[in-house]
Parts: structure tokens; sequence; C-alpha cells
């Protein structure tokens, strides 16, 4: 997962506005960060490894002129973490071309491969990134033109579709026509657009980015549609697929997105807290004999969830782990060890909430199970008597294929495995999963025009692209080595 900001000002330079925006999607990736700007006439760019305000510490690293600008912050998803897969990406062929992506394609071996036959390219990483840059580089360069226009962009972005599959949000610099953005068929990354009172236009990946810099939402960018916001400042549209079928990734409300958000028109925050309604309806049917002292979420994401969990059973909400602010999402960090360690570091129990208490854990998903591990341990030594945990999310079985660096499949805690034993190897007294038709409900109430959801990761259900177990099995093995 990552996250991609475009921005337009009618005069002045972007890069200031540009890196505070990516600091309002820091949450979708830490591993690099990188901005491109455009001035009419040269790119300027500067990227690096890490948080963004450690690779743009210095003044040298914002000295980046142009009014037109892309950022991205990364973490690793296809390819290595490594300071050549940091993007933006960027290409001279046949026109100044700088290209920030969220997603994954998931036939990009496939691009890869067509795109070495037509000798038009080499790559000089091993991401999907660089393959989609240099698709629509090659279909460009396709069309006879004398000056480019936003029609040769949308016939070549059209192109672009028709041999694509996958999840992508994607902001563009095109030298000679301006800010471009586009969104995948199935609108499975989330894009969004908006304006402030200075003429200056907006598009990034959470609507958060927006409101935080003091820009208007003006909606979301459809699936299959490129935007391209001209060097004049004028707004264009076109719906570049041929075939469109909106089902947005259940992921972004559950985990990544931010609860100030607005995806497709449905609230972050309301779905949710949605989540948490149904999660304790579940809990009075089904587990109505468990005496429950307390209601304490894991922070941040699961706080909203468990909140109206604890409404709804009509017991106490309590606060009972200290975050230190400092230590980044476990979820999205490299390495199994860096994990183990940062849980640690990360939370601090307060023992007056647990000892001698029957305490419910509520947490927005468990995916390898050793962080919810770990945190029952850290409740039972602070004294609870028993310590029963759920999910706002049902069990995470299967492979994301669309932009989710989830682990391997074999290190999915609910792979293969059955409640009773995911509950042993957590080491909790009872453990309670949403059912995905009530998590799928939680986001269909904000917007009922959305009817079915990219929701894979607990199906195994697929949405976009050809998806065999033969590909399966080869993105287990690439995973399996990259770790």
């Amino acid at each position: 997962m990552c996250g991609i900001v475009g921005l337009y000002h009618p005069k002045e330079n972007v890069v200031g506005e540009i890196y505070d925006a990516l600091i309002q999607v820091q949450h979708r990736g830490q591993d690099a960060a990188g901005i491109a700007t455009w001035d009419s006439k040269k790119l300027s760019m500067h990227k690096e490894l890490g948080v963004v305000t450690e690779v743009f510490k210095t003044h040298d690293s914002l000295r980046l002129d142009g009014n037109i600008g892309i950022g991205h912050v990364r973490y690793p998803t296809a390819g290595c973490s490594d300071v050549s897969e940091a993007q933006p990406f960027y290409s001279a062929n046949p026109v100044t071309v700088a290209l920030a992506h969220n997603g994954t394609l998931t036939n990009s071996e496939s691009m890869r491969d067509f795109l070495l036959e037509t000798h038009f390219c080499q790559f000089n990483t091993g991401s999907d990134s660089e393959v989609l840059l240099n698709l629509f580089a090659f279909e460009l360069s396709q069309i006879n033109f004398d000056t480019l226009s936003n029609e040769h962009v949308f016939k070549a972005l059209k192109k672009v579709y028709a041999r694509c599959e996958g999840g992508f949000a994607v902001t563009m610099i095109v030298g000679g026509v301006g800010l471009v953005a586009f969104r995948d068929s199935n609108g499975i990354r989330p894009l969004v657009l908006g304006k402030n009172g200075e003429g200056s236009r907006m598009v990034a990946s959470e609507s958060s980015a927006l409101s935080a810099l003091g820009y208007s939402f003006e909606r979301d960018i459809a699936p299959g549609e490129a935007v391209i916001i001209s060097e004049a400042g004028s707004l264009d549209f076109f719906v570049c697929s041929s075939s469109v079928n909106h089902t947005p990734c259940l992921f972004e409300f559950v985990y990544f997105s931010r609860p100030d958000s607005v995806i497709d028109s449905i609230s972050v925050h309301k779905s949710r807290l949605r989540m948490g309604d149904y999660l304790g309806e579940k809990i009075l049917k089904e587990f109505s004999h468990l005496e429950i002292d307390a209601v304490i979420p894991v922070p941040d994401t699961s706080r909203t969830s468990a909140m109206q969990v604890a409404h709804k059973l009509g017991i106490k909400y309590r606060e009972g782990f200290i975050k230190n602010r400092y230590i980044g999402r476990t979820f999205i960090m490299p390495g199994q060890s860096i994990r183990k360690r940062s849980v640690a570091h990360k939370l601090s129990p307060i023992e007056i909430e647990f000892k001698n208490k029957n305490v419910l854990l509520v947490d927005d998903s468990i995916v390898r199970g050793n962080t919810s591990k770990k945190i029952v341990e850290m409740v039972r030594k602070n004294g609870a008597k028993n310590v029963y945990f759920a999910s706002a999310a049902p069990p995470v079985r299967h492979q994301n294929v669309y932009g989710i660096d989830m682990p391997a499949t074999k290190e999915l805690v609910a792979h293969g495995r059955n409640i009773e034993e995911i509950k042993d190897f957590i080491g909790a007294d009872e453990l309670i999963y949403q059912d995905i038709e009530a998590l799928r409900m939680a986001a269909h109430v904000g917007n009922t025009k959305i009817t079915q959801f990219e929701d894979s990761v607990f199906t195994g259900e697929y949405c976009a692209g050809e998806i065999s177990k033969d590909y399966l099995e080869k993105l287990e093995t690439s995973r399996v080595n990259k770790k």
C-alpha cells in the first residue's frame, strides 16, 4: 500500500504543499518518499528511503521548482526495499513523464516481456510501477503528434487500460500537458480530487489530505477514469476503460485509511462504527455467557469499533494501552523481527485496567497473529483473569494481489487454521471474528450504489485480472524469498 498526491498551483511552487500532503498520507507507507515537480520546461525530483520528514530534512531537498508536482510515500509491494524502488519514476521518451503509483499490476510480468520485445526500454528495477510508466510512454510513442494534447494522452491511456490488470491509482506529470491522474477499472485503490479558493487543485489517495491542507472535496475519480489538470489549470475528464465494475477495497475501511477520510462517498469513521455495532450484536447473540468487565481497544485503528462494541454490550469502555507515537504501523514494517520488537516498544499496558478483570480486547484485524499473541501475553502479565479477543474483520486467510503487501500465505495465522486453533495460537480465552456479510454491510450502508467489494483476503475471490493458482504460487514464493 502506498500514498500518492498530485498538485497544481496557478503561480507558486508546489513542493512545500506536496510535502505537507505526503505527511497526511504517511500512514500508507513508511519505506520511502519522493516528490517530482515541473515548471513547464524541466523536471526536478528528490526521493530517498525513509519517512517524509527524514527524506526532506534539508533545504536543498525541498528546492524543487514548479507549479505542478506529484508525491509518493511507499512501503514495498512488488520488488525489494531499495532506494532504486523509491518513487516517482520518470522517463524522457517520447516526452517527460514522471509517475507515482499505488497498487499492483497483476500482469506486470507479461507487460515487462512485451515491452522488452519491442526494444523500447530497459528496466532498472523490479517494480511494476516502472512497468506502468514505460507502458504509458510506449503507447504515447505510437501516436503521431506535432504538439501533444489531452486527446493523445487519453488515447494512450485507453491502450494502457486495455493491457493492464490489477488495482492501481496513479498521478503523473506529462510534460506539455500537465498533471494526469487515473484509477483502475474496478476502483480498487482510492483516488480523490479537490480544489481551494486560490485556483489550486489536488489529487490524493485520501480525502483527509485535502481537508488538512484547506482543500474542498470535489469528488472521487471514477473507476476507469483519467483526469487532466492542464498547465493552465483547466480540467478534462475521460473514461478510458471499456469495462468498469466498481469494487473498492474493503480492507481500506478496516485498517489502511484514516478515519477522517471518505472513500467513494463512504465515511471510514462511520463504517468502523457500524463494524462495532455488528460485532457487538454478534457477541450479544452468540457469546452472551462471557462475563466482561471492560472493552479495551488495541490502539489506534480499532478504537472506533471498540467504542461501539462497548455501547452495544452496555459495558465500560476503557483505554488500557499507552501507545508510543514514534513507532510506526507494525503491519507495514519490513521483517518479522522488527515487528516483534516494535510491538513491545509500541504498546505499554496500564496495569489497573487489567488486574483481576475479565477484559475484551478489540482489534481491527488479525493478520500474522504474532502481535495479538504478544498483546494477550502482556495483558495476562498485568493480572487479567480472562482475556477475550475480538476482531472487527473476518479471518485473513488469503493473499492480496492488488497492492497490499500481505505476508506469505503460510504466515497468515488464519490460513489452514480454524477459529479454535487460532484462539490457542494467540492464547486468548475466547476469540470472536466479524462475519464477512456484516463487514460488507458496514461499508455498503455508506453508499448503497456499491454492492460488491474487493474482499479477497477474506474470501479468496479475486475481482480483477486472471488470478490463477500458478500466479498465487509464484507470488507466495516471491514473498517468501523477499523475507
